[in-house]
C-alpha cells in the first residue's frame, strides 16, 4: 500500500483504497486479518485517527468487520462487493465521459470499439 501526502487525495481515502486493492489482489483473503490501526499509523507515520477513518469507511461498506479483542477482518463476500463497486465507479467515471466525448466527436459505437481493441493490443 502506498500513501502519498503530496497528492490531493485525503490520506484516509488512500488507506481505504490501499486495503481494498490488497483485498482484490488476494493479499488479504476473505476472513483474514488486516493490519491494525496502530500498525497502519506507525508504518505510514500518520495519525491513528486518520487510519481509523479509512478503516471505518471499509466497515460502513461491509468490507471489513471487527472481532472484539482480535482485530479487523475481511468480510465474506467483500471481493464481490468491491468488484461491483469498482465496476460501477469505472462506468460512471470513464465510460459515460467516453461516450459523451465520442458523441461530440461524432464517433459511432464501432469507432469506439475499434479504439478500445487497439488500446488492448497496444497495452504497456
Amino acid at each position: 500500500m502506498n500513501i502519498n501526502a503530496e497528492i490531493d487525495k485525503p490520506l484516509f481515502q488512500q488507506i481505504k483504497e490501499g486495503i481494498e486493492d490488497a483485498i482484490l489482489s488476494g493479499a488479504f483473503p476473505e476472513e483474514s486479518q488486516i493490519p491494525s490501526i496502530t500498525e497502519i499509523s506507525v508504518n505510514y507515520k500518520i495519525n491513528p485517527a486518520t487510519a481509523l477513518k479509512g478503516i471505518n469507511l471499509l466497515v460502513e461498506n461491509n468490507i471489513v468487520y471487527k472481532k472484539r479483542g482480535l482485530g479487523m477482518f475481511v468480510c465474506k463476500g467483500a471481493v464481490n462487493r468491491l468488484m461491483e463497486n469498482r465496476r460501477n465507479e469505472f462506468y460512471n467515471k470513464f465510460v459515460l465521459s467516453l461516450v459523451l466525448e465520442a458523441k461530440r466527436l461524432k464517433l459511432c459505437e464501432k469507432d469506439i470499439k475499434n479504439m478500445i481493441e487497439r488500446g488492448f493490443k497496444n497495452e504497456h
